[in-house]
């Protein structure tokens, strides 16, 4: 399903912005508000890794369809409304060119059309959706089906910036799209840099680090000389916090005023923690986030010490 066939449901970013929150009126701060985090919900991976076959084996998705479906009640339940709900990439398993590739779309499709239409979704590109490498057609396969790969967007005098982070991770088959980005980067870390927005932040799919800005090198994070270039970068132009997906587990750290913030998957656990979602306040002088399992969010909904940070 096309962005064309899905009709408008979803708050497709084109023209690098998300149509959903008018700059105009979203520059100014209004005071404290929330977001939900979710990352990889994945149709297919689950019943892959029970198989030992990534590559082959996502031929059933029934357990994530459920797992999502139990979010956007969660979501849709949450009352007051959260600002909008960000899914932080791999949306689905199965990588471009590959079978069940349309099936798991079109599925993951439909489960999201349920999101309140009052809570805005934003949606980024992780490694599956455009390839570990990818190229000219699968970044315009992925902006023809969910909206464009990177852009920005302004709520409630807090600027975000969405990053497509396979640009960071190799772009060895698309370099003019990956200097396009960072063109675009440059700019919008001026903006943030000379506007003063109440606050910035990032969302991308594969963290900048897991715990440290000195660790190795791994599959789950972008390489040293990349990550450092970039938390600079960041820090410079006044970026709070990154919010990531991509290691099927909650981890993070600081370096120096940056949160890294790495949040566990809606769909298949890679390691001790529950499917599930991060509700972010976002304060005057914080961003305060606390990962839910869906089970909790789903019946007790957001505990009262972040409801009070709301109201200050």
């Amino acid at each position: 399903m096309s962005a064309a066939e899905a009709g408008g449901v979803f708050h497709r970013a084109r023209g690098r912005t998300l149509d959903a929150f008018s700059a105009e009126n979203e520059k100014e701060w209004k005071g404290p508000f929330y977001f939900i985090q979710g990352a990889d919900p994945q149709f297919g991976l689950m019943k892959a890794w029970s198989t030992g076959d990534c590559d082959n084996g996502g031929d059933e998705w029934g357990q994530e369809i459920r797992l999502t479906e139990q979010a956007v009640k969660a979501i849709n339940k949450l009352n007051p409304k959260p600002k909008f709900f960000v899914l932080c990439g791999d949306l689905i398993h199965a990588m471009p060119g590959t079978p069940w590739r349309k099936e798991q779309t079109e599925d993951l499709q439909r489960v999201l059309k349920a999101v309140d239409r009052d809570i805005p979704l934003v949606l980024v590109s992780g490694n599956h959706d455009l390839g570990n490498v990818p190229t000219a057609e699968t970044v315009e396969e992925f902006c023809q089906t969910w909206g464009d790969d990177y852009f920005s967007f302004w709520v409630g005098g807090v600027l975000f910036l969405v990053l497509n982070s396979q640009f960071l991770y190799d772009a060895s088959r698309c370099p003019v799209l990956k200097q396009a980005q960072d063109h675009w980067l440059d700019q919008q870390l001026s903006i943030a840099e000379q506007q003063r927005c109440q606050h910035a932040i990032v969302f991308q799919h594969i963290p900048l680090f897991l715990q440290s800005i000195d660790e190795d090198d791994d599959y789950f994070n972008l390489t040293k000389t990349v990550r450092k270039e970039l938390a600079d970068k960041l820090i410079k132009a006044g970026i709070k916090a990154v919010f990531s997906g991509h290691y099927h587990r909650n981890a993070g750290g600081t370096y120096q005023n940056l949160d890294m913030v790495v949040s566990s998957a809606i769909g298949c656990q890679l390691g001790k923690d529950t499917h599930g979602l991060r509700v972010v306040v976002v304060t005057a002088e914080k961003i305060v986030h606390r990962y839910y399992s869906l089970d909790e969010l789903s019946k007790r909904g957001i505990e009262d010490d972040l409801r009070e940070l709301m109201k200050e």
